[in-house]
């Protein structure tokens, strides 16, 4: 369990790279090298990780933490994989909130913005090429962009048509829907592991209705107390009420990862409360991408700025309401993660089969492709145009990020390469005088 814990809070420092890196990162570590779990064993995790809704990498770690230390063991492992980058995004957001105008800052910044601009294409070209496997699926992906690029339509809207689509076309194209999640069963072998093909079920995974009811009402409770505290204290308009409530939908709308929701938190923390601006938006995509730890924590940045800004805990406090705003955020996102691994994991380990995309998912997936387009154009948009059509086009922001689709594509480095090399660009463009 102390090997297990050290581990875990490691990893929450170390795990760069997305949701791709950090699952590579996890399967080196856990199957090649310490050789706690089977490659089977741990493929048939990742599979119910990736059918779920939420982070997927930070789910993994918490199903591989309560299969081998129970429900306290996937608690802390989980735990472990986010408090390092709360931390860090809370440092960060503050720097530059407060320090945001330094010329050392401004640069860097001013490289990393279209070097992210590059990675949201990279990631639709990445999703779409696994998911759109036909024209069924192909223009699903083009209406799902059309609904909220010219129709505005809201991104739960876009999920839950697209999700009838599938259960419908399921039925009645079945072949057309069953694409699958990308990860298969595996022969490769690393030698004998703590829990191997054929370890049996320890005590803890076996499914039982009473332990599935311990999880849930324990769900329901960390979640109704600290919203009613949040209602009681400051009531339901409140920014911090509005906030809670807002990411534990977000949290439920995550298929296909931390891009396929950002389009949703762009509609509501921009358009609807005003928590960020579409520039500071895309600065905490690009701090977020800098950081350890799931994307998604983009929204402890989200939610510190609104704190800040807004000032809601008064003039003299502005950090402390940062830094408050970022904790609730990430309780309310991350607590239905545990949650459904918590009370899944028994039932997915008791019946010990490989999970694959249902119908439904497939067809959301595919409508993910459409809003990470739309998300990329609107990027693109505030960073060629920052003062609109009306004013003047940013060839030097044009030029990174044509530098980093290179990269990506052409030469295929990786997220860190690329944004550490357009932030050395994007500093010396604003620092050395032409």
């Amino acid at each position: 369990m102390t090997e297990a814990f050290w581990f875990w809070l490691k990893l929450g420092f170390i795990s760069f790279g997305g949701p791709a890196g950090q699952i590579a990162i996890l399967h080196q570590e856990l199957v090649e090298r310490r050789h706690w779990l089977s490659e089977r064993r741990f493929l048939h995790a990742l599979n119910y990780c990736m059918v779920l809704p939420g982070p997927e990498a930070q789910q993994l770690v918490t199903y591989i933490g309560w299969l081998m230390h129970k429900r306290w063991g996937g608690v802390v492992a989980g735990a472990l994989f986010v408090l390092p980058s709360l931390a860090i995004l809370i440092a960060l957001s503050w720097v530059y909130i407060a320090f945001g105008e330094v010329p050392w800052v401004a640069g860097l910044l001013f490289g990393i913005k279209p070097a992210v601009t590059a990675i949201v294409v990279q990631a639709a070209h990445r999703i779409g090429s696994r998911a759109l496997k036909n024209n069924m699926l192909w223009a699903i992906a083009a209406a799902s962009f059309v609904a909220i690029f010219a129709l505005d339509v809201p991104f739960p809207l876009i999920v839950g048509i697209a999700a009838a689509v599938g259960y419908v076309g399921g039925r009645v194209w079945p072949h057309t829907f069953q694409t699958g999640g990308g990860h298969g069963a595996s022969k490769t072998s690393y030698g004998p592991a703590l829990i191997d093909d054929h370890t049996p079920l320890p005590a803890h995974a076996h499914f039982s209705f009473a332990g599935l009811a311990q999880v849930l009402l324990a769900g329901a409770v960390l979640w109704t107390v600290p919203m009613g505290v949040l209602c009681a204290v400051f009531g339901w308009e409140h920014s911090f009420t509005q906030m809670g409530w807002f990411f534990t939908k977000a949290a439920l709308l995550t298929f296909g990862g931390a891009y396929a929701v950002l389009p949703y938190v762009y509609q509501g923390a921009i358009s609807q409360f005003g928590w960020v601006t579409p520039t500071q938006m895309m600065d905490g995509l690009a701090l977020g991408e800098t950081t350890p730890g799931p994307l998604i924590m983009v929204v402890a940045f989200v939610a510190f700025i609104g704190g800040y800004v807004k000032a809601l805990l008064g003039p003299e406090s502005l950090l402390a309401a940062g830094a408050l705003a970022a904790c609730l955020v990430t309780w309310f996102t991350f607590l239905p993660s545990f949650i459904f691994i918590l009370a899944g994991g028994p039932l997915v380990e008791s019946t010990h089969r490989n999970l694959k995309f249902t119908a439904p998912l497939t067809a959301i997936t595919a409508a993910v492709v459409g809003v990470i387009l739309n998300l990329a154009l609107f990027f693109g948009y505030h960073l060629l145009w920052p003062e609109g059509f009306e004013g003047a086009f940013d060839l030097r922001s044009a030029l990174i990020a044509i530098g980093a689709a290179l990269m990506l594509f052409q030469f295929k480095r990786s997220v860190m390469e690329v944004i550490g090399i357009c932030a050395l660009v994007g500093l010396a463009v604003k620092l050395i005088p032409l």
